[in-house]
């Protein structure tokens, strides 16, 4: 039979758009703002900031949040640089806690305060723009029920949305190991960084993959943890654009969390956290797949 132009061309539209139907969309995010980790001699933190802003811009993420300790400033009040740097890119900024406050080590009122804390520099910086979004540090919502039920009353009462993480693979786990390889001069064991780096991150973000169909029966729409630290820097662009290659379309963190499955909260208390995968495994008794990161080796590397 033979087919038209027009008919082709329809053909193709429609072969382009299933694709882009079927691109599975991630928000990427980025904690600890200004600062997190080792810094290697020569390099400032706007330094970092920088390096990671351009690969974000390359990569066309858009509105990354950066989460936000703005106690790191009082030792370091020229770090505020790095969060006019964020500004100036169009990004926004979020809550982190005043002082990377742990839940478990704090009560939900101490919690709460730290939280209110934060404010102050996140109003300058923002606006009127919205920096009500809430991440955990470490990701630890409570080892109590009733710590996490308080905080997140206090959560809802003023208006923060939480900024909950899907995928997570440790990525600040390099940044303490790159400092001191690049202070020896390191070669072969930055590259062996670099490679245990990416084999991690892929294994963990297909792992999230597999967690979410377990637990929703489909794959969702993510949220991708990363910090902003030197190696993270140094990474980046190889990381973004692996999960390009893995069909991963980059959105806002709001849009990502428009899946429904962020509105199913787990309610589970856990001593150790974790991703919302994570929680909604515990809570649904489902067996965690075995996983192991190259901890041991990464303490040991360049000592």
């Amino acid at each position: 039979m033979k087919i038209s132009g027009l008919s082709c061309f329809a053909c193709i539209y429609i072969l382009l758009t299933a694709g882009a139907a079927l691109a599975q969309e991630v928000a990427v995010t980025v904690d600890d703002l200004p600062s997190h980790g080792a810094l290697p001699s020569g390099m400032t933190r706007s330094d970092i900031a920088r390096s990671i802003l351009k690969s974000l811009k390359d990569a066309h993420a858009p509105k990354v949040y950066g989460f936000v300790n703005a106690k790191k400033l009082e030792l370091h009040p020229e770090d505020l640089e790095v969060l006019k740097l964020w500004r100036s890119a169009g990004f926004p900024l979020g809550n982190h806690t005043y002082a990377h406050l742990s839940l478990n080590a704090s009560s939900a009122d101490e919690f709460d305060k730290n939280v209110a804390a934060d404010e102050p520099e996140l109003k300058l910086l923002m606006g009127r723009q919205n920096w009500r979004w809430f991440r955990y540090p470490y990701l630890w919502e409570g080892d109590t029920l009733e710590k996490r039920h308080a905080v997140r009353q206090y959560l809802k009462e003023h208006k923060y949305q939480v900024a909950q993480v899907t995928l997570d693979f440790e990525d600040y786990l390099w940044n303490g190991p790159y400092a001191r390889c690049i202070e020896k001069n390191d070669a072969a064991s930055i590259e062996w960084l670099k490679s245990s780096y990416m084999a991690t991150a892929t294994e963990y973000i297909g792992l999230g993959r597999k967690m979410a169909t377990l637990i929703y029966g489909r794959d969702i729409r993510h949220v991708l943890l990363l910090h902003i630290g030197a190696f993270d820097a140094v990474m980046l662009p190889r990381l973004l654009n692996f999960m390009k290659n893995e069909g991963f379309k980059f959105v806002t963190l709001g849009e990502a969390e428009k899946d429904p499955a962020y509105r199913i909260d787990p309610d589970v208390a856990l001593k150790d956290g974790g991703t919302l995968l994570d929680q909604m495994m515990e809570a649904k008794h489902i067996k965690f797949p075995q996983n192991e990161k190259p901890y041991e080796q990464l303490n040991a590397l360049c000592r």
